[in-house]
């Protein structure tokens, strides 16, 4: 009876199967819209509402970095009470676990590894989570020094649109304006590692001392940045 039970119930499952259309989309990048579309509340604070915050300037970086390596260094960062901020350019970033569009092959400088890890311990995935790079510690500007760290949340604007990131990754120790291919994607940057970005028009605001948990949900992460930005543009 046993067999004669386990049988039936394969074929059962196989029939199901057979008639039952696959859960597996085939567009790769179906998921990132889905996230995106799907998760509550995101885009509840505006565009506008984010960049009237950060029209001023106060600097709390030493210096200024560079968007790319051949370009001058014309981007401080800026500070309020709440959060660090820097308008920039959006050069993507394809580190971590290797996938359809982010590997060794579409990605020249990829790297199989980011600076801050998931729950589980393996490394962040750049298609599928929406992160924000930082340049590493250097005389211009220490992050850690500002209440950021991996997983903290980042509202990223980009002509009227609003995307929740983390911290997820650092670059190098003299350019800023990098973040991940979901980021990219979700914001209608062309997010291809050898050919996308945006050569300007993004502003990236971190809020001081928060943090998304786990750092790989992006939904903590729209939770906790909506109701930061909420703060962010009715505070005084």
């Amino acid at each position: 009876m046993r067999v004669q039970y386990f049988t039936l119930a394969a074929a059962g499952a196989a029939l199901l199967a057979s008639t039952v259309p696959s859960p597996i989309h085939p567009d790769p990048d179906f998921a990132i819209r889905h996230q995106r579309t799907t998760v509550p509340h995101e885009g509840a604070v505006t565009a506008a509402d984010l960049l009237a915050k950060v029209s001023d300037c106060t600097p709390v970086s030493n210096g200024r970095y560079r968007t790319d390596r051949d370009t001058p260094a014309t981007v401080p960062v800026c500070g309020t009470g709440d959060a660090v901020f820097w308008k920039a350019d959006m050069d993507i970033d394809c580190d971590g676990s290797p996938g359809t569009h982010c590997n060794s092959v579409t990605d020249p400088y990829f790297l199989p590894s980011t600076a801050f890890q998931q729950s589980d311990g393996r490394y962040l995935d750049a298609e599928r989570l929406p992160y924000v790079v930082v340049p590493m510690p250097s005389g211009i500007w220490n992050y850690r020094d500002h209440g950021v760290r991996g997983g903290s949340v980042v509202a990223v604007v980009y002509r009227d649109q609003v995307q929740y990131a983390v911290v997820g990754d650092t670059g190098p120790a003299d350019i800023i304006g990098e973040a991940s291919y979901a980021t990219a994607a979700a914001l209608g940057i062309p997010p291809d590692p050898r050919s996308g970005g945006t050569d300007s028009g993004v502003t990236y605001i971190v809020f001081k001392d928060s943090q998304a948990s786990p750092i790989e949900s992006h939904e903590a992460a729209v939770s906790e940045g909506e109701r930061l930005a909420r703060q962010f543009v009715e505070g005084s």
